[in-house]
């Protein structure tokens, strides 16, 4: 492809690129020279899994690699101790390094999901962060200001409203921006609410003499409660390493509404097959549960293969629309019989806490062999290979 081609593959599907023009002539000078651009993609490993919303990013750096780039991962193991500061109306709570590298080693198998790890660079920040002397972190510190500092939405409101703001909080985007620095990145590519930690790249860049990145921002895809960010602190994500079934099942718990967002942001159909879609949605032509469906179909095919999002289609119909149970149901073996409600769903595995057994129980979300259980403080005689049910896809078979 030429430079304006590969500008447009680039640009497609993007919020902002800064600056259009620069990207162009960084293009144009790659063609000539026959060096490709390096392109960075920095994740914090804050939680052990990547979702959708972070695919959106991922699937766009995998244009810019299919184009005949660099892609180099940077893996904040060393900013991920502190934490993002971006949308926090508080200070983040700093993770200990086995927290970050245990969340980090995830990471490294999620990402080739998207990425070919043949022509994929991963790198760690602790690499050159952690060799920074204190006079090295005073000559950083040095290239900012507070009031620009300040002027960040996130630190302007928490400043306004009298929030404490740690000045750990401020080396965040320093650090994040020196990353461009040390890997002399051409191309930087993130969410939107991204955008300040992407231009302090640039800053940087001219500061230690380079040539300034360019910053491409994506949208930010809705999560599944179709109201906050898809996010994993929030239950309202789908994990790009979940079981075929569950991404399946989660899929179709997407609002009409927000559908064609998905196909958009989170599927590789080309823009005809989404104007179709939608036309047909808006005509009465395509249903919206059929539309849903393909969309299922898509996400699972994508992360798994098209064999997986058959049997996943085939297991939702029949536990939704025939009122069967799965065919495969995991089993548990119980050691204290009779078990108080509460503890039998945590040892399960079928929920996370006691208080989200006490709140899906609250729902009337937990099911034993097909009775709705109401009362958080049961103490209830198991039967052998009794079916526990915790909201529409979560099962359990008890072996006492």
């Amino acid at each position: 492809m030429n430079a304006q081609q590969q500008f447009e593959v680039i640009k497609n599907g993007t919020v902002e690129i800064l600056q259009e023009d620069d990207l162009l002539i960084k293009l144009e000078k790659s063609i000539k020279t026959g060096k490709p651009l390096i392109g960075k993609l920095g994740f914090d490993p804050s939680a052990p899994d990547l979702h959708l919303g972070h695919a959106v990013v991922l699937h766009k750096i995998k244009d810019f690699q299919d184009l005949g780039h660099d892609v180099v991962i940077i893996l904040g193991d060393f900013t991920g101790r502190i934490g993002d500061p971006t949308g926090r109306s508080e200070t983040r709570k700093q993770l200990t390094e086995e927290e970050v590298l245990a969340n980090a080693k995830t990471y490294q198998e999620q990402i080739f999901k998207i990425l070919d790890p043949q022509k994929t660079r991963l790198v760690f920040n602790s690499e050159w962060l952690q060799k920074l002397n204190f006079v090295d972190v005073i000559e950083l510190s040095s290239k900012y200001t507070v009031a620009r500092m300040l002027e960040r939405d996130d630190f302007c409101k928490r400043f306004k409203d009298n929030y404490p703001i740690s000045i750990h909080e401020f080396f965040y985007p320093l650090m994040q921006g020196y990353d461009s620095v040390a890997i002399e990145a051409d191309v930087e590519f993130g969410a939107t609410e991204q955008k300040f930690n992407l231009l302090m790249g640039r800053h940087l860049q001219k500061e230690y003499g380079q040539e300034p990145q360019i910053a491409v921002t994506m949208p930010i895809l809705v999560g599944l409660d179709g109201v906050q960010k898809m996010s994993k602190s929030l239950g309202n994500y789908i994990g790009i390493s979940e079981p075929p079934g569950e991404i399946y099942g989660k899929a179709m718990s997407i609002a009409d509404e927000h559908m064609i967002e998905y196909f958009r942001l989170t599927t590789r159909l080309d823009s005809k097959e989404l104007l179709e879609i939608g036309e047909g949605l808006k005509t009465g032509e395509l249903h919206p549960r059929d539309v849903k469906m393909k969309l299922a179909r898509e996400l699972v095919t994508l992360y798994y293969s098209d064999q997986d999002a058959l049997t996943a289609e085939q297991e939702f119909q029949k536990i939704f629309r025939q009122r069967e149970l799965p065919t495969e149901i995991p089993e548990v073996t119980l050691g204290e019989n009779p078990v108080w409600v509460v503890r039998l769903l945590t040892e399960t595995g079928l929920v996370s806490s006691n208080s989200e057994a006490r709140r899906m129980i609250k729902q009337g979300a937990v099911k034993i062999d097909g009775e709705k259980i109401i009362d958080s403080e049961e103490v209830i005689e198991m039967k052998n290979g009794a079916v526990i049910q915790v909201g529409k896809r979560k099962f359990a078979r008890i072996i006492i």
